[in-house]
């Protein structure tokens, strides 16, 4: 039997890559989640994703995160696959989303999609079309690297 590489997991037959989250955000996202289960938040249809992508996680204490890894807060430019369009955005916490300003909360798909992920990755994450592909081009800004552990 074939297995996948060192770092990436089999989820329904598609290999997944081994993502990374800090100590820090875990704690926060698991308390988010338990507040949106509770009605006290507006609970996406798609919760059930980002609990599977923490359950699946590498934990790591923020002070040891790599630079090139997204984390909450981070601000990141992907490109389209299928152009040659940029999107910057920056993954925040249910209560901080506004999409005006291109701050995407972690319940939106796109960024349950990328929570975790490397600069580089490619990511696919449903729309109501199909399937969206970006690659990550650049973290413009990230907490852990910028020494900011306390956003």
């Amino acid at each position: 039997m074939n297995r996948p590489p060192t770092g990436f997991f089999v989820f329904n037959h598609t290999i997944m890559k081994e993502i990374l989250v800090s100590t820090k955000d875990m704690a926060r996202l698991r308390e988010r989640i338990e507040i949106a289960r509770s009605g006290g938040l507006k609970a996406p249809v798609n919760l059930s994703l980002l609990i599977s992508e923490l359950d699946r996680a590498k934990v790591l204490p923020p002070e040891k995160m790599p630079a090139d890894v997204i984390t909450m807060n981070s601000i990141i430019t992907m490109e389209y696959l299928n152009s040659s369009k940029t999107m910057q955005i920056q993954l925040v916490y249910p209560e901080q989303a506004d999409v005006a300003r291109q701050k995407i909360s972690i319940f939106a798909p796109v960024a349950t999609a990328l929570l975790g992920y490397r600069v580089g990755d490619i990511v696919e994450w449903k729309i109501p079309t199909g399937m969206a592909q970006m690659k990550i081009t650049n973290i413009v800004y990230q907490p852990e690297a910028a020494g900011d552990f306390n956003v």
